[in-house]
């Protein structure tokens, strides 16, 4: 379990990173079905871009940890349940977004759930080692 932990880490790490340099790059062309939002979105969406990316690097930062710290995965897998709840008041507010925004929804859902259950692997197995 604690492979498993460090792989889904390091992996929601990168993908941050390169999802957040896309927006931070590509601007409002980034995001599916926006089409052209105009100069304030595009401002936001890069910046938001940036902050993303930064997210990512957080959970590489805790993959690169030994034990990876639970507390860690738990904060960062709490974030991106936030992000879930977003959307869902952004759907209940608005309807339906593109397809892709809810994909990205279910992602955002399922994975913290299975965060929360591995977050202690690692450190278990430096215990068990020890």
């Amino acid at each position: 379990m604690a492979r498993t932990l460090k792989w889904l880490v390091l992996t929601m790490g990168y993908a941050c990173v390169a999802i957040g340099l896309a927006h931070v790059v590509l601007g409002n062309a980034a995001i599916p079905g926006a089409g052209s939002a105009g100069a304030t979105v595009d401002s936001l969406g890069r910046f938001l871009g940036a902050t993303f990316a930064g997210y990512g690097l957080a959970w590489i930062w805790a993959a690169r940890q030994s034990p990876i710290p639970a507390s860690a995965v738990r904060w960062l897998a709490g974030v991106f349940l936030l992000g879930a709840a977003g959307r869902l008041l952004s759907l209940a507010v608005h309807g339906w977004p593109h397809g892709f925004q809810v994909g990205l929804t279910v992602i955002e859902l399922v994975l913290p759930p299975l965060y929360f259950w591995l977050a202690d692997a690692d450190e278990r197995a430096h215990r068990a080692a020890a």
